[in-house]
């Protein structure tokens, strides 16, 4: 696994001394943001996951942030964030949406159809449950993410030691 995501990581030297990064490339030094171990994975999957169901645009631009603060995997954080690309953001922040409007105990509007235009009509009537769906589902992915990570290492390590 480690091997995989090696090779398919950007190489730490050449984003270190990367000109255009501001504030974050003073932070690009520190080691625990390009190893690949279990904390530092497990942490990237807790701020990935988190920063992904964040409907808001350019959710890297939250995760790289986050892994510097929680010391997480840069690259591993970034990545995991497009787990809601362009192609799945609607089923899954309909989902957060539906979600929230069950906890809330509100009705989902009957005539809900999947476009923008119809998002912005219907704002100031969903807005409270997709946001609130949206936070649980950041947090609770987060912390199946972590922990999952966690439990998988724990296993691999159970398993080679048999």
């Amino acid at each position: 696994m480690k091997k995989f995501l090696r090779r398919y990581s950007p190489n730490p030297e050449e984003v270190k001394n990367h000109k255009h990064l501001g504030w974050l490339s003073q932070h690009l030094h520190n080691a625990s943001l390009w190893n690949f171990n279990r904390k530092s994975i497990a942490r990237a999957f807790a701020v990935g996951l988190f920063c992904a169901f964040i409907p808001v645009p350019f959710q890297m631009l939250l995760a790289a942030p986050g892994a510097v603060i929680f010391s997480a995997n840069l690259p591993l954080s970034i990545a995991l964030v497009w787990i809601t690309n362009p192609l799945t953001m609607p089923p899954i922040f309909y989902g957060c949406y539906k979600l929230g409007a069950w906890i809330l105990g509100v009705g989902i509007e009957k005539d809900f159809v999947m476009s923008l235009e119809y998002v912005w009509q219907v704002f100031d009537v969903i807005w409270q449950p997709f946001l609130l769906g949206c936070l649980v589902v950041s947090i609770v992915s987060s912390i199946i993410g972590y922990f999952g990570v966690q439990l998988i290492y724990r296993y691999r390590v159970y398993k080679r030691l048999r």
